[in-house]
């Protein structure tokens, strides 16, 4: 875990001491390389338990691939930063670039965590460079008021945890997971420990987000600049699911019971967000609201707390991290040419950018799950193990999905196909900046398929 860590810490002192005109250069192929190492993460998938390193910081096969999520996410994120920075004064890009770095570190550190204390402290301090990022980098004057709702939102649902993790703590002793994991469940029962449960999962049911506690999600988003939509989407709301499944090994007796509720509205919200993306105008708030559909499928799928169901949580969680962070790399670029976010002033791209609709096309298939896409196969298990559960969830399920077929088709004929407005004469073609960008983003999903179970060994 260290080999990792340290030389992620070090590209701190880099982005401060590299000379200007090598600043995006060298930081892009430091964390390029820290990006290559993390893989090797992935050799210890076979094994069962903890591979430790130390007794603060440990991988398992749940952490492992959202781990390698978050250390391949970096360098793709000042990749696609580097134009729209440009223009910035030398200070703020080099703040810029550190913020996304402690981001990382923060992850490394929160996915990586034996110790529910400092998962829940680092779970936090992803609040504040991301907060910075939508209020000093976002767009528009609405991203002060995103920046509010990312805040509150987060730290109304993340209290309750803390107060919970206390309780958790006298009760049993400890709050180390190496211990917690393998001892006998908890005896729960009786209305406090029903609150007990609720604060544990409040936090972590606001980050995914279900739908109802989602409204931050969408703001955030669309005034976040690039960097901040891409580990928004990639690895920020997986923080939830990961949460919750480390949380609902220890709460196993009352889950049964006090899930119904929330996996009731988490399928209802795959249908309603995936509806509020068919009439969107806005292309960044279709792809949130299309992140919010995704994410009720994962929470389904954890609540029922079938080894199918973790499975298919877990596999969806990184096939949506690499489509989403496409799809929005893919509306940047649009924008950083059209000026405009509005798809319909800005469609009929296909015939002047014909490579960047190749990209188009092959994201919105993954994002409506084209099989033999990861996508689609995190979506079977779970919809098949929320049919072993209740035959009534086909209905919802089944809509969902066609739902979420239309809209992405609905993306992509809107913004790729017709005839090219008058107001669009000259457009800038596309760099090789921006294909390696894509191609770093799909390529992973495509190998996926050849060897998936690199991210499905926890549970199988």
């Amino acid at each position: 875990m260290l080999k990792i860590l340290v030389p992620t810490l070090m590209l701190l002192p880099t982005a401060w001491m590299a000379p200007k005109k090598w600043l995006w250069p060298t930081t892009l192929l430091h964390s390029l390389l820290i990006a290559t190492a993390s893989l090797s993460w992935l050799k210890n998938m076979s094994e069962t338990g903890w591979t430790t390193t130390n007794s603060y910081l440990a991988t398992d096969a749940l952490s492992t691939p959202l781990l390698v999520l978050s250390c391949w996410l970096l360098p793709l994120m000042i990749l696609a930063s580097q134009n729209h920075m440009a223009l910035e004064p030398e200070n703020r890009q080099r703040l810029y670039i550190c913020l996304l770095t402690s981001l990382q570190i923060f992850l490394i550190m929160a996915f990586g965590a034996t110790e529910v204390m400092m998962f829940y402290v680092m779970f936090e301090a992803t609040l504040i460079p991301t907060l910075i990022l939508i209020t000093r980098w976002g767009n528009q004057t609405e991203r002060l008021r995103a920046g509010v709702y990312f805040l509150f939102y987060t730290l109304a649902g993340s209290l309750p945890l803390l107060v919970a993790l206390s309780l958790l703590y006298v009760s049993t002793g400890t709050l180390s997971l190496l211990i917690l994991q393998y001892s006998e469940p908890l005896q729960l029962s009786g209305l406090a420990d029903e609150f007990w449960w609720l604060g544990c999962m409040l936090a972590f049911l606001v980050k995914m987000p279900l739908y109802g506690v989602h409204l931050w999600l969408p703001k955030a988003h669309v005034e976040a600049p690039i960097a901040g939509s891409m580990i928004l989407a990639a690895v920020l709301l997986k923080l939830g699911g990961y949460g919750m499944m480390r949380m609902l090994t220890m709460l196993d007796p009352l889950t049964k019971e006090m899930s119904y509720p929330f996996i009731v509205l988490a399928l209802w919200g795959v249908i309603m967000t995936g509806s509020i993306c068919l009439r969107q105008t806005d292309l960044k708030s279709l792809i949130a609201y299309s992140s919010v559909s995704h994410m009720g499928l994962v929470v389904g799928g954890i609540l029922i707390q079938t080894p199918w169901g973790f499975t298919g949580a877990l596999i969806l969680m990184i096939a949506h991290g690499l489509t989403s962070s496409a799809l929005f790399c893919l509306a940047n670029t649009n924008y950083e040419r059209t000026h405009t976010r509005t798809m319909v002033l800005a469609r009929g791209l296909q015939t002047v950018l014909p490579l960047m609709a190749t990209w188009w096309f092959i994201s919105s298939l993954a994002n409506l799950a084209l099989p033999p896409l990861p996508n689609l196969m995190g979506e079977l298990m779970i919809i098949t193990s929320l049919l072993n559960w209740s035959w009534w969830t086909i209905a919802l399920t089944g809509a969902g999905t066609l739902i979420t077929a239309g809209y992405s088709l609905y993306m992509f004929l809107v913004t790729q196909r017709g005839k090219l407005p008058a107001h669009l004469p000259a457009i800038e073609p596309t760099h090789s900046r921006e294909h390696l960008l894509i191609t770093l983003h799909l390529l992973p999903l495509l190998l996926l398929i050849l060897k998936p179970e690199l991210i499905w060994g926890w549970a199988a």
